[in-house]
């Protein structure tokens, strides 16, 4: 299975404010959704919440430490190694947030597509620091907006390198 990270982040690393994005870009929202449909979506609890509803054409699987939580429509786990055991079978996982799973899920990731807001944004919420050494972008997509805000943004793939001392 291959794993991916699907972030929007800006300069800073900011990816959420307050539990919501931190700025409105539709094609953004487009470009997750084109990406991620008909995929499992990995997230912790609290980006669920700030959904507020399992996503149409995708299969949603929350990470929770609550161990009664039930939501309808979706796969509920307690770790992200059982989140992964729930998504066998489809070709391709998408991580969706929040910081604390990009975290645990960055080194296991074979691709990020992210979306890089080019100004540095106040937020609460940050992508983790990772080491763009071991990556190779392959696709690099430069957009911009005037509505709902002045935006300009970059769609990006990386794929990870090989690792260069493969254990024997």
């Amino acid at each position: 299975m291959k794993l991916s990270i699907i972030v929007a982040m800006a300069q800073n690393r900011t990816i959420g404010v307050n539990n919501t994005l931190p700025w409105r870009c539709p094609e953004d929202l487009k470009h997750f959704k084109a990406l991620t449909m008909g995929h499992h979506m990995i997230m912790g609890r609290k980006t669920f919440d700030s959904i507020g509803k399992a996503l149409p054409g995708r299969t949603t699987v929350v990470v929770t430490r609550d161990k009664n939580l039930k939501i309808d429509g979706c796969i509920v786990t307690h770790s992200l190694q059982d989140a992964l055991k729930a998504c066998a079978g489809d070709s391709e996982t998408f991580i969706v947030g929040g910081a604390d799973i990009y975290t645990q899920s960055l080194a296991l990731a074979d691709t990020l597509y992210i979306t890089e807001i080019r100004q540095d944004v106040e937020g609460d919420a940050h992508f983790p620091e990772f080491d763009k050494s071991s990556w190779e972008e392959v696709a690099r997509d430069i957009r911009s907006q005037e509505t709902p805000q002045v935006l300009d943004y970059h769609f990006v793939t990386y794929k990870k390198l090989p690792h260069p001392n493969p254990l024997p």
